[in-house]
């Protein structure tokens, strides 16, 4: 038996002078009184024609519930229906690739996660019980270790183009710096997600960078020991870097690729650098 709809969920009522819906019996055929079973053969058409009439009105009755509660119509309004310059090509994806790129880490973060023991004598075994045992446990690994790579790559394409376009001037310089800090905390969340397999390769490649944080001025000796988490690496590091990569890391990126597309919607794409701004006929009549 299909469960009643909540309240909030419910169709509205007709309006008054709107088109009454129709009568299933009328509409079969089958109010002439005749047959019982045509009766109820038609009532029960009628009541699916009735289910299958609010099931295309509840997507369209939540999202009316849900804007009236986030008053988000506005803003979803402008960055889906923004005007975007002339000659924007395939380099302008690059931004949306990387945010794609960054979900893709986060789901199979999840994931993994379900199955992955942070621990200095579990972690290994547990990877090798993903890669192994559990159903596309292969696959969705793969997808992260490699994921991770190709999220740097389009950070830095990204980056580039943004460059050589000339994006970052005026008025988008906070959103040049915020996508800065996104590429500083991208290379971290590789960084301190290649300890978790806790082999050879990873613990000793770990080692090397957290020396190299160590010989920075100023802040690097504090930097490196509290990524070690004592003088020595051991299962606090390891914790430690797994709260990093799964907790901390992830949770600024959301926050600032959320203030990243505001002021994108806000501010707007910017031109391409070889096309010209099209002058105001009356400037131009000035100038002549």
């Amino acid at each position: 038996m299909t469960p009643p709809l909540p309240r909030a969920l419910r169709p509205k009522p007709a309006r008054p002078g709107s088109k009454p819906a129709r009568n299933g019996a009328k509409a079969n055929g089958a109010g002439n009184g005749g047959d019982p079973k045509a009766l109820k053969k038609a009532r029960k058409q009628a009541q699916r024609e009735e289910m299958k009439k609010q099931a295309l009105e509840v997507p369209i009755a939540m999202l009316g519930w849900l804007d009236e509660r986030t008053g988000s119509t506005p803003f979803l309004r402008a960055f889906l229906f923004r005007k975007t310059p002339q000659g924007t090509n395939w380099y302008y994806t690059l931004g949306s690739a990387t945010m794609f790129a960054f979900v893709n880490q986060a789901v199979t973060g999840v994931v993994l996660a379900m199955y992955y023991n942070p621990s200095t004598t579990q972690a290994y075994g547990s990877v090798r019980h993903i890669i192994n045992d559990v159903f596309l446990g292969e696959l969705v690994r793969g997808m992260h270790k490699w994921g991770s790579t190709v999220m740097v790559i389009l950070v830095f394409l990204h980056m580039g183009r943004t460059f050589f376009f000339g994006a970052y001037k005026y008025p988008r310089e906070l959103n040049w710096i915020i996508g800065v800090v996104l590429l500083i905390l991208t290379m971290a969340m590789s960084f301190t997600g290649y300890l978790l397999p806790f082999d050879q390769r990873s613990f000793w490649a770990t080692v090397v960078g957290v020396n190299i944080n160590a010989s920075g001025p100023l802040l690097g000796p504090y930097l490196a020991d509290f990524l070690r988490g004592g003088a020595e690496f051991g299962s606090t590091t390891l914790s430690r870097f797994y709260a990093i990569h799964m907790l901390v890391i992830p949770g600024l990126i959301a926050a600032l690729i959320g203030a990243h597309l505001f002021l994108v919607a806000k501010l707007g794409t910017s031109a391409p650098p070889w096309l010209k701004a099209e002058k105001a006929r009356e400037l131009a009549e000035e100038e002549i």
